[in-house]
């Protein structure tokens, strides 16, 4: 189920059936009691954190009511599993320690924050009221084949895409602040491994390893050969400045770990986006 706003259908595989819904719309959740789903992996987000600051209420009807019309289809129906796209630094906020844990103290700063927390809670209510088994994973900043350049969420796609486009990168304030990036495929490994989990959990994906925007500039345009300037513009507002998460919960629980380092995914990433043209809008 998508609506395309961020996908292209020529991405879903042939064998899987396609059903363009708007998660939140109530065609979605007829399909969910129709079909006697049960599974869900819930990935549909607005995602955009600036988008949730100028538009709180948009952000909680995407991600805190979707979340609620498909699961309220789901646990009519035959819903036994729920794995959940939540992330982390969004919603641990500037850290007390690193890499932050699953105890970290939660302290979300925007509304997208807000709403996966919310989201989160939601599905504890689930699994204790309805003995659905979650699986809230907390991402870290996933990157890699596929990604979108042209919007607001994914500075290493937006990167990419501007290098290999010929356009001038812009690294917003003295580019200090750091993010912990994992690789898509690893994203999706955790996902299918959490299927197979039973009771109700939070686990951050992540790699534990912290990089700066500018190490990360550097790094793609050693990666992709682009003669492009180190150029700053102004910070954001209310930017975040550090977020590193330990994925040692997600070792034990889930038997999962990064495989890709940094530096190959750069590469995975840059040959997809040079053998592809860039994501447009579909």
């Amino acid at each position: 189920m998508d609506n395309l706003s961020a996908g292209r259908r020529e991405y879903v595989p042939d064998e899987a059936t396609l059903h363009v819904l708007d998660v939140r719309s109530e065609a979605a959740a007829d399909l969910v009691r129709a079909r006697s789903f049960d599974a869900l992996v819930h990935h549909a987000a607005q995602i955009d954190v600036r988008a949730s600051v100028e538009d709180p209420t948009h952000d909680a009807g995407v991600n805190v009511l979707g979340l609620l019309n498909l699961m309220e289809a789901g646990r009519r129906s035959s819903l036994q599993n729920v794995v959940f796209a939540s992330t982390g630094g969004a919603i641990y906020g500037e850290p007390e320690y690193t890499p932050q844990d699953e105890t970290h103290p939660e302290r979300p700063v925007s509304p997208y924050g807000v709403a996966k927390l919310s989201a989160e809670h939601y599905l504890q209510y689930y699994a204790r009221q309805f003995g659905i088994d979650v699986v809230s994973l907390r991402y870290a900043n996933v990157y890699g084949p596929r990604q979108d350049p042209t919007g607001d969420a994914g500075v290493v796609a937006i990167f990419v895409g501007e290098m290999l486009g010929g356009t001038q990168p812009v690294i917003n304030g003295a580019g200090d602040q750091t993010r912990d990036y994992v690789y898509v495929a690893d994203v999706a490994r955790a996902n299918v491994q959490a299927l197979d989990h039973e009771g109700c959990d939070l686990v951050n994906i992540g790699t534990a390893q912290e990089t700066s925007v500018t190490d990360l500039f550097r790094l793609i345009k050693a990666t992709t050969g682009a003669d492009v300037a180190e150029k700053h513009g102004p910070s954001l507002p209310g930017e975040q400045k550090r977020s590193v998460l330990d994925y040692a919960k997600a070792q034990s629980v889930l038997g999962w770990r990064p495989e890709t380092p940094l530096r190959e995914g750069l590469g995975k990433t840059v040959e997809w986006f040079s053998s592809d043209a860039p994501v447009q809008a579909p």
